[in-house]
């Protein structure tokens, strides 16, 4: 096999030895998903269509013969595969369920194994394009960068496609051959290499040696592809072999590394940096003298502030690091802060404790060249310093001053507020002035810094530029929340006053001045403005709804009356945060409903009735599941409304969640039976200090009179369907339920077989139709004792381990499966997610 395109794949490296990485074979690295036994789905292969080329006689379609047949999947599968690639590429849309790419990959592998990987990935390119996609660097899944390898190995296991594969000249070879490569390495060295740490390069086995000569060979290049190919291969190797062999390794080709840095530019920036970072969390490297600070420190110093950025954080979160080096990385990072401030007239102060400052006139250069450049080097600097703080390997000490005052400045920079003094600063202001980028990065960044302490005049600066932001009609829905999160944060770590909880007189300030803004926020015509307001509520009721201070603002302001009427908005999400924002409201005694000629002398409406009305007859999910949240913890504090009768409560919304079509809605309605078992059965759970009744206690007397409550609100009718769901979530829930149950009656000594009861058979026999299908017919009333004799006959521990190996639904078929999948992240074109 020659180089191809690529340069990284050595002669040693047969398609033989690539079935060591197909899925089942001995040191494939990441090991099976979960099978289903037998790899069956509904007790049956998945059904394929095996067909002859044309021209080829009857005995092709018998099997592979001659290499005359193939075996390819019907029209509307292909149809299908390239949208599902497109998902799995997509690291923004997660794939949950393991077996559904068990299930792919057993596809694949059937018609692999009947016919041609080679006219398998001719027929469908797409499959070649996820191959290609998958393995650059991104935050893509374990599970799909692992499905992707299992597949690319089963792929290449047939000479004639791994031919074609290294004749491609997309990036699959440079991606998943280097990948195999590292395996590969990893796998001739056990032997001898780690049984002699001091052997050389020029001792190792040949297929190990060849690998090395080629990685060099890249290295030299003046292509940068081919750079970026081998600096990869050596960033996985470090990365997953930390054995003695690789510092020889590194020990032979840290000076091909080094060279890199004397050209302009500096080629593949971005892979260096992996490398190097790989390298230096390697424990067998960074403990050896072998030259890594000082490769470190100059490749600082030659990167552009944008390419130093990540290795700058990269090193400050290294866990043991020389402080010469830590410090030279953070004046990295705090460069162009630094810039801002000087730019605007400020004393910086950033830097008068660090060394390293040589980069200033180049992060100049950079923040002046362009407002894209301004703009990402900005926003990526106030990120890596956001990862950065909550870190207790952080620099010290922290300059939590300067940093509060250069992100207050840029914040004032796009917003135009600010005023700047000299010829740079009217270019940073021209460049930020309503870029919505930085101001999200930096109201990120403004709100981690909330954890440290400032001087009072900072602090009173930081109020002020987010009451600016949250009253200022330019501020876009995104900065508007970025900004209510912000404050809600800057208000938790304000001081309290001595001797209360309440807001100190500085907080209390600032929210008189808020509190005016946040009704026009609830009227905004921007539904996710209203959205974001009522978000920032409830968090505020929360944490300060029991508070004088706090309360008397509130009750003093529109904002209790708004927030009911958008119980009725249009749109859902807005819904959905006005059932949360009320349930916090009534909880904390906030509701106010002024007189109206409806309701004379100012009688109040029922929450409790409107918020059933809203589960019974809300066409949106997301307003449901807030109310089943809402009742879950007004049950779980005793509130009033549910205290005045729990039972009648827990019935109505066991009925009305029992009938629900959004498997989130039923499964919280498991969540609220629980809290009411635990409750009925005496198990303690939580209590609010604002509730009028406490929860209820558990009642003396026999277990079968304490199990009777749970019998009057047909809480085991709810469960028993929910065992069968068709949604896997749901069934695991009820079962957990059940088992816990069980656990609690097991000191029951009651009637202990079915046989004794005579309604336990017409109860088992209704449960067999239900597993069936129908549902139609209700159980009723059972007694306690029917209720404990089911539960001792059911195998609900067998239930619970083929639930947690089964797929959430039953596919019958490759297309069903495509079409499940798709399903699940609104590929279709139907029910699309919204990105909001």
């Amino acid at each position: 096999m020659g180089r191809g395109v690529t340069g990284l794949a050595p002669a040693c490296l047969r398609a033989s030895q690539l079935e060591l990485f197909s899925p089942g074979a001995p040191g494939w690295p990441f090991g099976d998903f979960h099978a289903l036994p037998g790899r069956r789905l509904c007790g049956r292969p998945l059904q394929i269509r095996q067909v002859a080329r044309p021209g080829a006689g009857p005995e092709a379609a018998e099997g592979r013969g001659a290499g005359l047949s193939s075996l390819i999947m019907d029209p509307e599968c292909s149809q299908l595969l390239p949208a599902l690639c497109s998902v799995l590429a997509d690291p923004r849309q997660p794939v949950t369920d393991d077996t559904c790419l068990e299930k792919l990959l057993d596809w694949f592998k059937t018609i692999t194994e009947a016919g041609s990987s080679l006219l398998l990935l001719q027929e469908n390119p797409c499959l070649l394009g996820l191959l290609c996609h998958v393995l650059k660097p991104q935050d893509l899944s374990p599970r799909v960068l692992a499905f992707s390898l299992r597949l690319a190995g089963m792929l290449a296991a047939q000479e004639d496609c791994f031919q074609y594969l290294q004749g491609d000249s997309s990036l699959f070879v440079a991606s998943a051959a280097g990948q195999l490569l590292v395996h590969v390495l990893g796998l001739s060295l056990q032997g001898p290499a780690e049984g002699h740490p001091g052997l050389q390069t020029g001792d190792w086995p040949v297929c190990a040696q060849k690998i090395v000569s080629h990685i060099e060979e890249s290295l030299r290049s003046a292509a940068t592809p081919q750079i970026t190919q081998a600096l990869n291969v050596l960033t996985t190797t470090f990365g997953h072999c930390h054995n003695p062999w690789t510092q020889v390794l590194w020990v032979r080709l840290s000076p091909l590394v080094a060279r890199l840095l004397e050209k302009d530019p500096v080629p593949a920036a971005h892979s260096l940096v992996d490398l190097l970072l790989s390298v230096a969390r390697s424990p067998v490297l960074s403990s050896s003298s072998c030259g890594l600070w000082e490769t470190l420190a100059q490749t600082l110093s030659h990167l552009s502030p944008t390419q130093a950025g990540p290795l700058a954080l990269g090193i400050l979160k290294l866990q043991e690091c020389p402080q010469a080096l830590r410090a030279q990385a953070f004046a990295v990072l705090l460069q162009p802060l630094t810039c801002v401030l000087e730019a605007t007239a400020q004393a910086p102060g950033l830097l008068d404790s660090w060394d390293g400052t040589g980069g200033a006139s180049v992060t100049v250069d950079t923040l002046l060249a362009s407002k894209a450049a301004c703009v990402g080097l900005l926003c990526r600097t106030l990120a890596h310093l956001e990862l950065l703080q909550p870190l207790p390997q952080r620099p010290s000490p922290w300059p939590q001053a300067p940093l509060l005052g250069a992100t207050v400045t840029i914040l004032r920079l796009c917003s135009g507020s600010a005023t700047p003094t000299s010829d740079a600063g009217g270019h940073l202001c021209a460049f930020l002035v309503g870029c919505v980028r930085v101001q999200r990065a930096a109201l990120d960044f403004l709100g981690t810094l909330s954890r440290g302490t400032g001087p009072r005049e900072l602090v009173t600066q930081v109020f002020a530029v987010l009451l600016e932001y949250l009253t200022s009609p330019d501020s876009s829905p995104t900065v508007l929340k970025k900004a209510f999160q912000a404050t809600f944060r800057w208000l938790q770590s304000s001081p309290e006053t001595p001797g209360c909880s309440d807001l100190d007189p500085h907080a209390q300030l600032f929210l008189r001045e808020l509190l005016p803004v946040l009704p026009k926020r609830l009227c905004s015509p921007c539904w996710e403005v209203r959205d974001s307001g009522l978000e920032f509520l409830t968090q505020m009721i929360g944490r300060w709804g029991g508070q004088a201070g706090f309360r008397r603002a509130l009750l003093a302001s529109e904002v209790p009356e708004l927030t009911e009427q958008l119980l009725r908005d249009p749109e859902s999400y807005v819904r959905a945060s006005a059932v949360a924002a009320m349930g916090q409201l009534s909880s904390q005694g906030l509701r106010v409903t002024p007189a109206s000629p409806e309701h004379p002398g100012g009688q109040q409406k029922s929450l409790l009735a409107e918020l059933l009305h809203i589960l019974s007859t809300d066409s949106e999910g997301f307003p449901r599941r807030a109310v089943m949240h809402v009742f879950t913890q007004w049950l779980r504090d005793g509130h009033a409304d549910v205290a005045a009768d729990t039972e009648r409560f827990v019935a109505r919304v066991l009925q009305v969640a029992s009938q629900d079509l959004d498997w989130e809605v039923r499964a919280q309605g498991l969540e609220l039976a629980l809290v009411f078992l635990e409750q009925t059965l005496g198990r303690p759970s939580s209590h609010c200090p604002y509730a009028v009744t406490p929860p209820v206690a558990a009642p003396p007397g026999p277990l079968a009179q304490a199990l009777r409550p749970l019998c009057r609100v047909q809480l085991f009718e709810f469960a028993f369907r929910a065992l069968f769901d068709c949604d896997r979530p749901v069934a695991q829930k009820s079962c957990d339920l059940l088992l816990f149950l069980r656990a609690q009656t097991a000191s029951y000594s009651g009637p202990q077989g079915s046989g004794s009861v005579p309604e336990v058979a017409s109860v088992e026999a209704a449960l067999q139709r239900w597993q069936a299908g129908d549902q139609g017919q209700p159980l009723g009333y059972l007694e306690p004792e029917v209720v404990v004799a089911v539960l001792r006959s059911m195998d609900l521990e067998g239930l619970r381990g083929a639930l947690a190996e089964s797929s959430d639904r039953v596919e019958k078929s490759p297309q069903s499966l495509l079409q499940d999948m798709l399903a699940t992240v609104g590929a279709l074109g139907e029910d699309e997610a919204d990105c909001y």
